[in-house]
């Protein structure tokens, strides 16, 4: 990592001093997002000496552990294995860490990075409590982002219906009218449906929001490509992974805590029984933000996941922009009574597990240190992990490599 960095890094959209910024870009290419370990180092000690802990540069102090046990109880994560561990499998990415080369990147795309404290940053990511990501690699309009109630996600499947894609559309379209701005994740289908629509429609500085799981710098999935650019030219395109970062199901899973934490409202327009709909309508209610679903018809597989919320009472019922804007308004708590929460949708798979599979090749085979270093995980966890995923017939070991055997879900 190169240790002065050039004038264009020193800079930003705010007041928060330029190592600070340094050090979160690159530790946003060291750790995983939403690593609760990292995160909490973080917490303890501030993103600049993390940053030389997780390289190897600054050795922990002692009760440094202990420190960050606290931070992890309190969000509410069990046991963990402790900071060596950790710092074991952040070592494989150290030398790709380059945070001069990103943002350089970024400002050759007109974009920036937004970190806490920025004025461009969403204050509403607090909710999000330790699991606030560390940074915001952002393309788009540069204004401040709206606030809370004046934002409301709208998701579904990706292979949607006629009729789920002319409710998202409507519903975009409504809601731009009124000034909303529309959050979503950018795929096919009901995603990029609302994201047409609020454009079609937007009246306020920031029409729609796509939050990305790869880096802003390539726009996915390519066939939404004249779509994303025109978000990014009206609205914007945001992530937490940086320039060059591939999307993958992990990072899937945990940029849709974002869309929930940045809006009042998740609205669930189509979404099969099990969807990553769903896992975003999950996030919204762990959070204490309102979710709300769109009914369909009882013969479509597209809304059973929308009938499973309605019906396990975590989802308010939405049949016009009118009703959606309500609960955006107010508490909306006299509508939802008592939530529950959702399963996950990990396939009961560890998430270092998880990580691990998306790493692995579907043709080639791979290598156990390969894996280290596109994982972040150390080689005995590496090592473990191949064995449970070959037990589950994920994985298959070919002359001394590994690689996929099939698609998860």
């Amino acid at each position: 990592m190169t240790q002065n960095p050039p004038a264009a890094a020193t800079t930003g959209p705010g007041p928060v001093a330029a190592p600070e910024r340094l050090a979160r870009a690159a530790l946003s290419r060291l750790m995983e997002p939403q690593d609760a370990a990292g995160l909490a180092l973080v917490q303890a000690v501030g993103a600049v000496d993390a940053l030389r802990i997780g390289t190897g540069e600054l050795k922990a102090g002692p009760g440094l552990e202990q420190e960050m046990t606290v931070f992890l109880q309190e969000a509410g994560v069990g046991t963990w294995p402790g900071l060596a561990a950790s710092l074991k499998r952040w070592i494989p990415r150290v030398p790709d860490l380059a945070p001069e080369r990103d943002l350089a990147t970024m400002q050759r795309l007109g974009g920036r990075l937004t970190i806490p404290g920025d004025p461009l940053w969403p204050e509403q990511l607090s909710d999000l409590g330790l699991h606030e990501p560390l940074c915001l690699w952002w393309r788009g309009h540069e204004i401040a982002f709206p606030h809370a109630r004046r934002t409301v996600a709208l998701v579904g499947s990706r292979d949607s219906t006629g009729y789920g894609g002319a409710i998202a559309g409507e519903f975009a379209y409504g809601l731009g009218q009124r000034g909303y701005t529309v959050v979503s994740g950018g795929a096919y289908g009901i995603d990029a449906h609302a994201h047409r629509g609020a454009l079609a429609g937007g009246s306020s500085e920031l029409p729609t929001i796509a939050v990305m799981a790869g880096g802003v710098d390539r726009y996915y999935p390519s066939g939404n490509e004249e779509l994303l650019r025109a978000v990014a030219n009206q609205g914007a395109v945001i992530a937490e992974v940086p320039p060059g970062s591939a999307p993958t199901r992990y990072r899937f899973l945990q940029r849709n805590r974002l869309i929930a934490a940045l809006s009042a409202v998740t609205v669930v327009v189509e979404a099969r029984w099990r969807s990553g709909a769903l896992n975003t309508a999950h996030h919204a209610e762990s959070i204490g933000r309102i979710v709300a679903a769109v009914p369909g018809s009882i013969h479509s597989a597209n809304s059973a996941g929308c009938h499973r919320l309605l019906r396990e009472g975590g989802a308010v019922c939405v049949t016009d922009v009118g009703e959606i804007a309500e609960l955006a308004g107010g508490s909306g708590e006299e509508l939802i009574g008592e939530r529950q929460a959702l399963p996950a949708e990990h396939d009961g798979l560890t998430l270092e597990d998880l990580v691990l599979l998306d790493a692995l090749p579907l043709r080639s085979t791979t290598s156990v240190e390969k894996l280290c270093a596109v994982a972040g995980l150390a080689p005995d966890a590496v090592r473990a992990g191949l064995g449970r995923l070959g037990l589950l017939g994920l994985a298959v070991s070919e002359r001394g490599g590994w690689k996929r055997t099939r698609k998860e879900g």
